[in-house]
């Protein structure tokens, strides 16, 4: 299993990435509407804190692996709606 550390590090890479596809569709988009994209911005915000806050505190009584491998495909799912909904925009 990876450390606590990198797994942090990879969430907080792919909340950057998905920032970043965010603004790039807010600038070359034709209709840009600012509260689709504060929900956006906030949501991949929201993203980022929750997991990493869910890395520094698994839930007790649960056994760790399966924890870490639960947070990250909960993780990868919502991270691929918010991509799509960027995707959307475009």
């Amino acid at each position: 299993m990876a450390s606590k550390r990198e797994l942090k590090r990879d969430i907080e890479h792919a909340c950057n990435n998905l920032f970043v596809e965010c603004v790039a569709a807010s600038l070359y988009s034709g209709d840009r509407n600012p509260d689709d994209m504060n929900a956006l911005f906030k949501s991949i915000f929201d993203l980022s804190n929750q997991y990493v806050q869910r890395i520094s505190h698994p839930e007790p009584g649960m056994n760790a692996k399966q924890y870490f491998m639960h947070l990250k495909n909960e993780f990868h799912k919502q991270a691929s709606e918010i991509a799509d909904q960027i995707t959307n925009l475009e």
